[in-house]
C-alpha cells in the first residue's frame, strides 16, 4: 500500500510538473516570438513566425536604434523612472508614517482617500488632467506638459496610493523603539531615517520594484504629455513603426526586444527582495 502511494504521489508530480512546464512555455511565448523575429526580415517573418531566423544579422537593430534616436530616449526614459520611483519611495514612506503614526480622523481620512485612488481608472481622469496641467502651466509659468519634470510630478501623483498602503509601519515599526531613539536625542528627521525607513527596506523596494515595471513599460501617460521626440521615452518611440498603412515588424520587434532587456535584467537582479517583500 505505501508503495502505491509513493508511485501515485510521484506520478503526481510528475504531471504536475510537466503541466507547469508547458504553462511556463506558453506565458513565455510572446518574447521568443518577439526576439525571434527580430533577426528576420519581412518575408522570412511572413514564412514561419515560430521558425528560427535562416541568418543572424542586427541590421534591424541598428535601424531601430537609428530611427528611435536610443540614446536619447533611453536616457528620458532612465530620468523619468529613476526620479518618479525616488520620490515616491521616500514621500510616500514619510507619509504613511505620518498618516499611521497620527490618531485623528483627518489622518484616517487622507489615508482611506490615498487607498481609493488606486481603484480609479486612469482613463476616467486622463483627460481633466491634461487640461489641469496646461492651467497649471499657464497660472505657474512652469512647463508642466512635453517636459520629464511634469511628468515625473504625474507618477508620483498616480503612485502615491500604492506607496503610501505599502508603509505598514504600525506593525513594522514598534512605538517603542522610535521612543528609545527620542530618548536618545534622535529628532524626527533621524527617527525616520536612522530607525524607520531603513525597517521598511523590504516593503520598499517590492513598491521600487513594482513601480519600476510600471513606469518603464508605461505608454499612455508620456503618449498625452509628451510631444517633442526629444522627451520621449522608449515605449512612445516604438511607435514609430506602427504605421497607419504599414508596420515595420522586424524593427518593432528589435526596439520591443531593447526595450524589454532592461527591465528583466533589473527583476531578475532584484528579484530576491520580492519575497522578502
Amino acid at each position: 500500500m505505501n508503495k502505491n502511494r509513493i508511485q501515485g504521489r510521484r506520478a503526481r508530480s510528475v504531471v504536475g510538473n510537466a503541466a507547469l512546464m508547458l504553462f511556463c512555455l506558453a506565458y513565455l511565448s510572446p518574447i521568443y516570438i518577439i526576439f525571434v523575429n527580430s533577426f528576420k526580415s519581412r518575408a522570412e517573418m511572413y514564412e514561419n513566425v515560430l521558425a528560427l531566423p535562416k541568418t543572424l544579422t542586427w541590421e534591424y537593430y541598428a535601424g531601430a536604434v537609428q530611427r528611435m534616436d536610443f540614446i536619447n530616449v533611453f536616457k528620458n526614459s532612465l530620468i523619468v523612472t529613476l526620479c518618479s520611483v525616488a520620490v515616491i519611495a521616500v514621500l510616500c514612506s514619510m507619509t504613511a508614517w505620518m498618516l499611521v503614526r497620527t490618531h485623528t480622523k483627518l489622518s484616517r481620512f487622507l489615508y482611506s482617500f490615498l487607498i481609493v485612488t488606486m481603484l480609479i481608472p486612469f482613463q476616467t481622469v486622463m483627460m481633466p488632467l491634461m487640461q489641469e496641467m496646461n492651467s497649471l502651466t499657464k497660472t505657474l509659468g512652469i512647463p508642466m506638459k512635453n517636459s520629464l519634470g511634469g511628468l515625473i510630478f504625474m507618477y508620483a501623483g498616480f503612485g502615491a496610493g500604492m506607496g503610501v498602503f505599502h508603509g505598514f509601519v504600525k506593525s513594522s515599526v514598534p512605538v517603542l523603539l522610535e521612543e528609545a531613539a527620542i530618548i536618545d536625542g534622535c529628532n524626527i528627521w533621524q527617527v525616520f531615517w536612522r530607525i524607520v525607513f531603513p525597517i521598511l527596506k523590504p516593503t520598499t523596494v517590492t513598491v521600487i520594484i513594482l513601480d519600476v515595471i510600471w513606469i518603464w513599460n508605461d505608454y499612455l501617460l508620456p503618449s498625452l504629455t509628451l510631444t517633442s521626440n526629444a522627451n520621449k521615452t522608449i515605449p512612445v518611440m516604438t511607435s514609430l513603426f506602427f504605421g497607419t498603412y504599414t508596420i515595420e515588424w522586424n524593427m518593432a520587434m528589435a526596439a520591443l526586444t531593447m526595450t524589454i532587456i532592461p527591465v528583466i535584467i533589473f527583476y531578475f537582479s532584484a528579484q530576491k527582495h520580492i519575497i522578502k517583500g
